[in-house]
């Protein structure tokens, strides 16, 4: 890469003249960002070339992995610290009078994912590089991304990410590798040569113009790509005679809904247009991504390998969003080259693997038939048929019970889920629960039929970005201790036991903790005003606001402290501070709400006397990949605190664990795997077990009214909900007090509440023993290396991908 400090400064200074036009002193720190940022990518595209070319040579297979997000984060010094070169750059810098660290604050983070889906897609794409495999992402370049969280008067409000304002340098245009999508117009039918073929007309043509993201692996070894697919107007339609008469919105019609396509992620779809512009935006994904896989493929094999298409290409799809590749490579291998439907149908089905994500019935995708009809209408033929087909190989005694669950078309509405495991090989969960899940309630009618594809593949994180960069001082001192084998076989994190009763090393792991949470109180002063204790407990709970996720009993929590507080005021306990952060969905009333409650709840606790150095809350504002790698370091207490059997899996629970958080959750997810690496003592869990839940569900004995009326903390609670209480911030709380009480609390806040207290209040006696807590820290952090995504990533190739 560079051979010496010097070098790189002679590269550096000439990509200026390159790229900028301008000498490195004349420029401002976004242009010696963008400059140090195109000089690495530039280095990196020509190591990408070389991996193109030696997985030729070893023809190797590849995998393409489709996601709608990709949460990639900002990638400068993720990629240095992959290519070996950071202390290199940092010290050319130093001698050049810049300072790394502030050039890195310049970088922009794609606006291409929201939460855990979209941040295991990156994970995933690291993993596959730094292993050495063949591995490509297919997503879109939204122009706004989800949106950029802006909290006014304590509510949550949607602005624009517009994370394109400047040129994004880590990006590569290449307009020759250019798909067109058709959405809309009609299919002709008839016979040609004796074999029924079908004509596409008054469709309205998309070009999918590709534009690729270099994927660094551990050591610069392997460069993949991540291909994100931006739309426009195959041919330019402007209508002048309405321009100019004063009509610019029909003018420019044509452009603007074609553009709408990759503007955001995730289209509000409570309209009709917004559901119409969500489908066809998942088409574009899939159609785009297909037909890039297929033309490479001609080019490299010819146009008579076809039956060879599953030995050379995986194609996965990340949960039901681009479940349309199922069809679309059906009509590709039928309309385009020509084969017939048993030949395609066995090709796609030896090709196309799924990932599972939720077992929440809301999540699992569905359209309406008409609108699927009329928006892809060769595409709902081809689904159709595939249903019909289905449906004629379940002719067994009960079959018609099975089709209630397993058919893709039922009640005027098809079924993407259904659709993505009768067209794939390979379906997984991704936790051990969660598979379980699957397999005995959700999918059992597809178990049943299908065992065989049926497997579990627990997820994981990059530990180079949320060990290695996040906590830098955590490293040095894991690299003093084990050295520094385990950046590359995280698994060997384990030899870290060996100084468990060791209290010189403890003392140095709590020095970097109480390092790591300074860090994180000048962060949060700098951006939330509010000044927190480091010598305090930091208890987070970071991510996506959700009912099931259940940042509403950690609330509770809160208030219930402030009213102990209150009715004590010299109540002795260890001083806490309560750090929130994530987004809800635009749509999302009840979590929006939850978000108003928490900023109302900091509102009256930061600035009460009573509870001065006790219990401090803060919501910090627009959750980011940047802002989780200054938040995880610093954690004492990881909240994981959703409904048993809800989540499927969580990664932020192993990216806290990485860093030495003890977990405070429930048995749900993959919280049940880090209860089996750390064990018991190691762990605090609380609160009804899956299968607990499902009895509730199913029994409907569970009444919330009593619930509440049994506890006199929760009585207090919910009345203050609506007695104006915390209502400082938007008045009172009624819909949340709504669905607790009158709509049967569906996730079990008030019934798991007795019981996480108690969880909560044991994590609190722990931590006043400051070697037993460090002791707790240390395990965790050496067993974390089972949830590095590499294993994972190692398990997928060895069993679904085969590569």
């Amino acid at each position: 890469m560079f051979k010496n400090t010097e070098e790189f400064i002679k590269e550096y200074r000439g990509e200026f003249l390159r790229s900028v036009g301008e000498a490195f002193e004349t420029c401002d720190a976004w242009q010696k960002y963008a400059a140090l940022a195109k000089l690495i990518c530039n280095k990196a595209a020509h190591q990408s070339v070389l991996t193109q070319q030696r997985q030729l040579a070893s023809n190797s297979k590849r995998v393409y992995y489709f996601s709608m997000e990709f949460l990639i984060g900002r990638l400068l010094k993720s990629y240095l610290i992959n290519l070996g070169i950071e202390d290199l750059v940092r010290d050319g810098l130093e001698q050049m009078g810049e300072d790394l660290d502030y050039l890195c604050d310049q970088c922009v983070a794609p606006g291409l994912g929201n939460g855990g889906l979209g941040r295991l897609a990156a994970c995933f794409m690291d993993s596959l590089a730094s292993l050495g495999y063949a591995g490509y992402g297919m997503g879109l370049r939204y122009d706004y991304g989800l949106f950029r969280q802006k909290i006014v008067n304590g509510q949550q409000e949607e602005l624009p990410d517009a994370w394109l304002d400047k040129p994004y340098p880590w990006e590569l245009h290449n307009e020759d590798d250019m798909v067109e999508v058709r959405l809309g117009g009609v299919i002709e039918r008839h016979y040609q040569d004796g074999k029924l073929t079908f004509t596409h007309h008054g469709y309205k043509a998309v070009a999918a113009i590709p534009y690729d993201i270099p994927i660094v692996g551990w050591e610069g070894k392997t460069v993949n790509k991540l291909r994100l697919w931006h739309a426009k107007p195959l041919v330019e339609n402007f209508d002048l005679a309405a321009f100019n008469r004063g009509d610019y919105s029909v003018a420019m019609r044509d452009r603007n809904e074609i553009n709408a396509l990759t503007a955001v992620l995730y289209p509000e779809d409570s309209t009709e247009a917004g559901k119409a512009l969500r489908l066809n935006q998942e088409y574009f994904l899939s159609a785009a991504g297909i037909g890039s896989i297929i033309r490479r493929y001609r080019e490299r094999y010819g146009n008579n390998a076809w039956q060879d298409l599953p030995r050379r290409v995986a194609i996965h799809i990340n949960d039901t969003h681009p479940a349309l590749c199922v069809p679309e490579l059906m009509r590709v291998l039928m309309d385009d080259i020509g084969l017939g439907w048993d030949e395609a149908w066995d090709i796609t089905t030896h090709t196309i693997s799924y990932t599972n994500h939720t077992v929440l019935p809301e999540a699992l995708e569905t359209w309406s038939i008409d609108l699927m009809r009329r928006l892809l209408p060769r595409i709902y033929m081809i689904i159709e048929e595939i249903d019909r087909r289905f449906r004629e190989s379940l002719q067994w005694p009960g079959w018609q019970d099975h089709l209630r669950f397993t058919a893709i078309l039922w009640d005027d509405r098809v079924r993407m889920a259904n659709l993505s495991v009768i067209g794939s090989y390979s379906v997984n969960g991704v936790a051990a629960l969660h598979t379980e899940i699957l397999k005995n309630d959700v999918m059992k009618d597809f178990y049943k039929l299908y065992p065989e594809r049926f497997n579990n593949k627990t997820n994981g994180v990059t530990h180079r970005r949320f060990l290695m960069e996040a906590n830098p001082r955590l490293t040095r001192l894991i690299d003093e201790a084990i050295g520094d084998e385990w950046r590359v076989k995280p698994s060997l994190l384990q030899n870290l036991l060996r100084y468990e009763n060791d209290d010189a090393f403890l003392d140095k792991l709590a020095a970097v903790k109480l390092a790591n949470k300074q860090h994180l109180a000048d962060f949060i002063k700098q951006e939330n005003g509010i000044v927190i204790d480091p010598e305090s407990v930091y208890d987070v709970h970071v991510k996506r606001i959700h009912a099931y996720k259940r940042q509403l009993l950690n609330v509770f929590k809160i208030m219930d402290l402030y009213n102990q507080l209150h009715d004590n005021p010299n109540m002795e306990m260890v001083p806490y501070t309560f750090i929130f952060s994530g987004k809800a969905a635009a749509g999302y009333v009840f979590a929006k709400e939850v978000i108003r409650l928490i900023c109302s709840v900091a509102e009256l606790v930061n600035k009460d006397p009573v509870c001065q150095g006790k219990i401090k809350v803060v919501f910090v504002e627009n959750f980011t990949v940047y802002k989780a790698q200054q938040i995880y370091p610093a954690a004492d207490i990881s909240e994981q605190i959703s409904t048993a059997g809800k989540e499927a899996s969580g990664t932020g629970n192993m990216k806290f664990m990485f860093n030495g958080a003890v977990t405070l959750g429930t048995l749900d997810g993959a919280n049940i795997e880090i209860l089996e690496q750390v064990g018991r003592d190691n762990i605090c869990i609380f609160g009804l077990t899956a299968e607990q839940v499902m009895n509730y569900y199913l029994d409907g004995s569970y009444l919330a009214f009593t619930q509440c009326k049994n506890d006199l903390r929760l009585q207090r609670i919910t009345e203050q909900l609506t007695n104006g209480h915390f209502a400082g911030v938007g008045g009172d709380f009624w819909g949340i007090y709504d669905p607790l009480l009158r709509n049967n609390d569906e996730y079990f806040v008030l019934k798991d509440f007795d019981s996480y207290l108690t969880a909560w209040n044991s994590l609190s006696e722990l931590y006043k023993d400051e070697r037993a807590w460090r002791q707790v820290s240390l395990r965790n952090i050496a067993k974390a290396g089972y949830f590095s995504s590499d294993r994972t990533i190692a398990e997928y190739v060895k069993d679904i991908w085969h590569l």
